[in-house]
């Protein structure tokens, strides 16, 4: 359930209907906010589109029940509930899509048999801009590494060559440089909380010009972060980079996290 969970901030506000799948969830994810509701609906009183995901175990998936998930979630939200018991994975889907979400996955649960089920709030083209600079609100800035609490960071990079694994040729090898400024001697790695503050950040760089050519952004977990021979600025803001040279350091790809789902 938790590979389920939508790219956020660094934390994840979380929406536990009933409270069973929450405390699994924290255990795995300790940066969640985990707020625990009442398996009825429609007791419900939170402020619509103020969730980053709710998830569920065994609820009935009624009208009302899937109409009340999709008015909490923001824009690009996810709902995730696990099923013990087999359903027709067709028609699970159907409801998800007839209620409104997009991005539906309906799969089993495990081996031993119950549903996995998966949908999302849809967001518009027009209002990315908008949805990215909202949720890397929540982040604070300028946080060094040695006190961020955060599970990973994330850098700005350029990728070459700038194509996908799979159209590699046999002698082709992928290198990442990572965005980072000139400062005290040495160089720090802009690093960023989430991937919503990385967008942000690079959306703001490009309109003004000031870094260019970033064709990726890189997941790295905190202990590698902590490795890196060079220090790391973690939600830097583009004032307080302005008169900072650019440069590019050299990363090691394979120690990337896979990206998110």
């Amino acid at each position: 359930m938790a590979k389920h969970l939508p790219p956020s901030a660094a934390g994840l506000r979380l929406l536990d209907v009933g409270g069973t799948a929450g405390p699994i969830l924290l255990r795995l994810r300790p940066d969640l906010d985990v707020v625990i509701a009442s398996v009825l609906a429609k007791q419900w009183d939170y402020a619509p589109q103020s969730f980053d995901a709710i998830v569920a175990y065994d609820m009935p998936l009624d009208a009302d029940y899937l109409a009340a998930i999709l008015r909490l979630l923001r824009p690009g939200g996810r709902f995730v509930q696990v099923n013990p018991i087999d359903q027709t994975l067709d028609a699970i889907g159907e409801s998800l899509l007839k209620a409104g979400f997009v991005r539906c996955l309906v799969e089993p649960a495990t081996e031993q048999g119950g549903i996995l089920l998966r949908g999302e709030r849809t967001h518009t083209t027009s209002d990315t801009l908008e949805r990215v600079q909202g949720v890397a609100q929540r982040d604070a800035d300028l946080i060094d590494l040695s006190s961020f609490k955060g599970r990973y960071v994330h850098l700005l990079v350029r990728q070459q060559p700038n194509k996908p694994v799979w159209r590699l040729s046999p002698d082709e090898v992928i290198t990442w440089d990572a965005a980072a400024v000139a400062q005290e001697g040495d160089a720090a790695l802009l690093a960023f909380s989430s991937l919503p503050k990385a967008v942000a950040f690079m959306q703001s760089a490009v309109l003004e010009n000031v870094i260019t050519g970033i064709n990726k952004v890189g997941k790295f977990s905190l202990q590698t972060a902590t490795e890196w021979p060079h220090r790391a600025i973690v939600n830097p803001t583009l004032g307080s980079i302005t008169d900072m040279a650019i440069q590019f350091i050299a990363v090691d790809p394979s120690t990337a996290e896979a990206p998110d789902e």
